[in-house]
């Protein structure tokens, strides 16, 4: 409006200075006109920019809580006594520990949030609070292995709870064997609430981050090359195996050097798994005596070892877990394994040849990192397939 007022000053002032032709004159009343009207249109496209910008504008906030539950696409927050369920399937999950329960975490949203409606929100991405006041402490459980598979450790606690934590990639160490009834400990982060809570004494730890596992605490590994004792009676010899199951006191693995599977007894031997005891992962069964090629017959056991991911390049790992799709955010799938617990695995850098499009309800194997999934219950994943 400023230029348009200059505009119409100059030309009364130019009608009124004389000393000019008439045709002088016109010529600069019509080159007046046209820059009133260059200057009009030039305020118009100002002010058409301007209210384009303000209806283009995007109001952007954040919800702080506690994480309280999570199906894979959905994830469930409490804040200043408030519960919000958010559709997550497009958002993107950024938290350091991964998904843990009970930790604090912020929701970043478009849109303007009125009350607890959430409707007129777009979520895009879930990360942790700001300044946490409360951050994820490392927490120790003490019980008795009820079961152990490749996924699963179910285990009774000294108060009679049954509690199931997920150990897909887990450090373990079983100083004195892998049996039923033994006491162990497990090193993890997070905290049972109520929907961890099965029922009065049966708690799901799917969604705590599980850090280390052992019958010795604190959790401290010998030397894998023990000084030999002046006159050994028998020589150690190895054998390089790839892992089909675990359960419980029994590894099924296949040998390098036999295209058989092989029961191998662990009920009273060390067993040390850095990577977890994951199928498709490979481990050194040391021991005594003579291997027919068929089964553990003749053989003495005397300790299993399993890979060092921290030694292998990306295309050397073959740590897998296998389940159903439950749901899918932006970066992340979550899968039920057969044995009972919930994995989330990163989609992002991960080769995709499975034929599913990642459907809930679909079958998928992982190919998993476990030396970059030690810190997160989001896995570092290298392949999907079907399997």
């Amino acid at each position: 409006m400023k230029k348009l007022s200059a505009a119409c000053i100059i030309l009364g002032i130019s009608l009124f200075v004389g000393g000019c032709s008439n045709d002088h004159a016109d010529d600069h009343i019509i080159s007046l006109q046209d820059k009133i009207s260059d200057a009009a249109d030039s305020v118009s496209a100002q002010q058409e920019t301007q209210n384009s910008s303000q209806d283009d504008r995007v109001y952007m906030d954040e919800l702080s809580g506690s994480l309280q539950d999570f199906d894979g696409s959905h994830l469930t927050i409490s804040s200043n006594g408030e519960t919000y369920t958010f559709d997550v399937s497009q958002t993107r999950l950024e938290c350091k520990y991964g998904i843990v329960l009970s930790d604090n975490v912020s929701i970043i949203y478009e849109g303007q949030l009125s009350g607890t409606d959430i409707s007129t929100i777009s979520p895009i991405k879930v990360t942790d609070q700001y300044h946490n006041e409360a951050p994820l402490e490392d927490r120790t459980l003490k019980g008795k292995i009820k079961r152990l598979t490749a996924n699963a450790l179910v285990m009774v606690t000294e108060k009679g709870n049954t509690v199931t934590f997920p150990v897909t990639g887990v450090k373990q160490y079983y100083k004195k064997g892998i049996k039923a009834g033994r006491w162990v400990y497990v090193h993890f982060r997070g905290k049972f609430i109520d929907s961890s809570q099965i029922d009065t004494k049966q708690y799901d730890g799917s969604f705590t981050k599980v850090i280390s596992v052992s019958d010795v605490d604190p959790l401290k590994v010998p030397d894998p090359t023990p000084t030999p004792s002046p006159e050994p009676k028998k020589k150690d010899q190895h054998l390089r195996a790839r892992i089909v199951s675990v359960s419980t006191n029994t590894i099924t693995v296949v040998p390098q050097t036999a295209n058989t599977e092989l029961n191998v007894p662990v009920s009273s031997v060390p067993v040390y798994f850095k990577g977890g005891i994951a199928p498709g992962a490979y481990v050194n069964i040391t021991y005594t005596g003579n291997f027919n090629g068929e089964s553990t017959s003749g053989m003495k056991i005397r300790g299993v070892t399993g890979e060092d991911p921290d030694t292998l390049s990306a295309r050397n790992i073959s740590s897998t877990v296998t389940g159903t799709i439950l749901g899918t955010t932006a970066n992340t799938v979550l899968i039920q394994t057969y044995d009972g617990v919930k994995i989330l695995c990163d989609r992002e850098n991960a080769q995709d040849l499975s034929t599913s499009g990642m459907e809930e309800g679909a079958d998928l194997r992982v190919t998993f990192n476990p030396a970059k999934s030690r810190t997160s219950n989001i896995y570092s994943c290298i392949k999907f397939e079907d399997p």
